[in-house]
């Protein structure tokens, strides 16, 4: 392949079915380049999974789609092409996008869908930002099966804040539906009732070792005894939060969202949807084969949950009844043309790396792997404990003082509705989401960015209140009913240039309490403090940590509890805030904030491309 100082052209077009270890069809320039073009091709693709064969939605004919690997300082064309029957848009998870929401993704928000047979060219800066990032679908529900793993390298010659590990592997984790999830939606949204929990939860596509027709292609992560690799951790599921483990191993936290952290050990990492995780493992036991497993950290309590565990094999080379190294190699090298469907999963990666090998190679076959130690389905104690643990690496910079707060609920709602098919939620209602008691509802003609830029009317609201409309005990179990219903509506936070923004996001108990993963768009931010229970300023202000607070673009709000989180707003724009958990995304469990343009030229929104799609009149 051919690689230029100015520019690499080429089209992600392998065929693989077990995620991003995956075959990449491209290398990164050697020199920094100006701009490097991608082509991603949203299409159907045929998969077995679970014993079952069907069409599933893929980027490239991959599942998960191309990995893609850039640096900091990187100019970044991709073109997303929409074969499938949906309308789709693609959403560059925790890139700040500075001042080019355009870029952004999400549907009917900062653009209007890439409809059937069109195409749309993502173009953005790489800025000030390294680590391991993801990309996602941000269209209805196709997220489950449009995915991929985004890795922004340090600019060339800088080196990691830690060792330079011997090899590095995405461990991304999803989830996976018998049926087609879009349908799962359309069931949800015309009965009411909450979405059915998936069938499997997945590492790198497959289900591992515990599922029915699954064990023969378990992914296998190659080590070396005494080498240490960077296992960069996403978890891309819809609705689970999940807890991580390797059998025998101790694992070295180094960042969290692509913001490096204060190394700490742990044997259990939580990830919640959105969130990255880089950890470093020294393969220090003896040589042999141990689990890599995932399973689900349930805080809601009576809530249904997928209670499958994912497994992939973390195995030594050249242990003793494992396969040679050359055997591995020659394997992966014959699973390079394998199909999505057959469950390839080779990864040739653009930095010298290993291969993570196919399952089904000679290596498939060895002594039963070890199993890690997995915390219960509720366990709320070790999720707090690894969430407090992560800290930015050095003292930072808090901004303040803080001249624009919102204290917003986040929690569910019921609908009442008459009886009857489209009644089917709690108690005969509907199910539904909110913030502040707005359950947010998306244009669907123009987009939020469009219609704040040409100043179209009618489209939107900016008075998204600042504190919830009642004050109530948030986490009683006996909230009355009275509270229960959200209002519908399309309301956007007004935020000036330039201000010290504080939000206080406050889980509540109607319905059910639940830990949240509140991603913001657009911004990373500090997150000063988490606690239990009713935020109390007077009470929680001390709590704050001014010193290291970790740097993160979504934050798990406990279940029952509450987050602070604070940043500066230099991007201008119209940024969503929400729930990464798809469920309650959909119920409403979102807003936005209209971050306006400063003084300067710099400080004002870019202009519309050329090629944004166009909206549906």
């Amino acid at each position: 392949m051919a690689a230029t100082a100015t520019a690499t052209m080429m089209r992600l077009c392998c065929f693989s079915a077990a995620a991003l270890l995956l075959t990449l069809s491209f290398l990164l320039p050697a020199t920094l380049a100006e701009e490097r073009f991608y082509e991603l091709v949203v299409q159907e693709t045929l998969v077995k999974r679970l014993c079952k064969t069907r069409r599933i939605v893929t980027v490239n004919g991959q599942f998960p789609g191309p990995t893609i690997e850039v640096y900091d300082g990187d100019t970044v064309a991709i073109r997303a092409v929409n074969m499938a029957r949906y309308n789709v848009t693609l959403h560059w998870h925790g890139l700040r996008q500075l001042r080019n929401g355009w870029a952004d993704g999400p549907e009917f928000v900062t653009q209007c869908p890439i409809r059937p047979g069109g195409s749309y060219t993502y173009r953005f800066a790489i800025q000030g930002q390294e680590g391991t990032l993801w990309w996602h679908a941000h269209s209805s529900w196709l997220r489950a099966t449009v995915h991929g793993v985004l890795i922004i390298h340090p600019r060339r010659g800088v080196p990691y804040p830690f060792p330079k590990p011997h090899s590095e592997f995405p461990v991304i984790l999803a989830e996976w539906w018998r049926g087609d999830p879009i349908a799962v939606l359309r069931q949800s949204m015309i009965t009411g009732a909450p979405p059915n929990v998936s069938d499997a939860i997945l590492i790198n596509g497959q289900p591992g070792d515990f599922l029915e027709c699954s064990a023969q292609e378990t992914n296998i992560i190659p080590v070396v005894a005494g080498e240490t690799t960077l296992l960069r951790i996403i978890n891309a599921a819809m609705n689970a939060e999940l807890f991580v483990s390797l059998a025998g191993h101790k694992m070295t936290v180094v960042a969290a969202d692509a913001m490096y952290t204060k190394p700490f050990e742990t044997t259990v990492v939580l990830v919640g949807p959105g969130q990255t995780t880089d950890v470093l493992v020294t393969a220090n036991a003896a040589p042999g084969r141990y689990y890599l497993a995932a399973r689900a950290y349930a805080s809601a309590q009576g809530a249904p949950f997928d209670n499958t565990t994912a497994t992939a094999i973390f195995q030594y080379k050249d242990a003793a009844g494992c396969a040679s190294t050359a055997e591995a190699g020659a394997a992966a090298a014959a699973g390079s043309v394998a199909g999505a469907g057959a469950g390839a999963n080779t990864f040739n990666g653009p930095l010298g790396r290993s291969p993570t090998r196919r399952s089904r190679h000679p290596g498939r076959a060895g002594p039963a792997p070890m199993l890690p130690f997995l915390p219960a389905f509720n366990d709320t104690n070790t999720a707090t404990v690894f969430s407090n643990s992560i800290r930015s690496p050095a003292q930072v910079k808090v901004p303040g003082p803080v001249t624009q707060e919102v204290f917003t609920t986040v929690g569910f709602g019921l609908f009442n509705c008459l009886p009857g098919p489209f009644c089917q939620g709690p108690n005969n209602t509907r199910f539904g989401a909110s913030m502040n008691n707005v359950s947010f509802q998306l244009p669907n003609t123009i987009s939020l960015l469009q219609a704040h830029y040409h100043h179209v009317p009618g489209v939107f609201t900016d008075d998204f209140p600042s504190l919830p409309p009642v004050f109530f005990d948030f986490t009683s179990q006996n909230i009355p009913r009275a509270l229960w219903q959200p209002v519908k509506g399309t309301r956007l936070y007004r935020v000036k240039y330039g201000a010290v923004v504080q939000i206080v996001f406050q889980d509540t108990a109607i319905f059910a309490a639940e830990e949240h993963p509140m991603h913001i768009h657009g911004y990373h931010f500090y997150v000063l403090a988490t606690g239990f229970g009713n935020y109390d300023p007077r009470r929680d202000a001390a709590k704050f940590n001014l010193v290291d607070p970790p740097s993160r673009n979504t934050v798990g709000v406990p279940v029952g509890g509450w987050a602070v989180v604070r940043f500066v707003a230099d991007n201008p724009g119209v940024w969503l805030v929400h729930c990464h958990i798809d469920a309650h995304l959909t119920g409403g469990l979102s807003m936005a904030l209209l971050v306006e343009d400063g003084e300067a030229e710099l400080e004002a929104t870019m202009a519309p491309p050329l090629d944004l799609p166009i909206c549906a009149l």
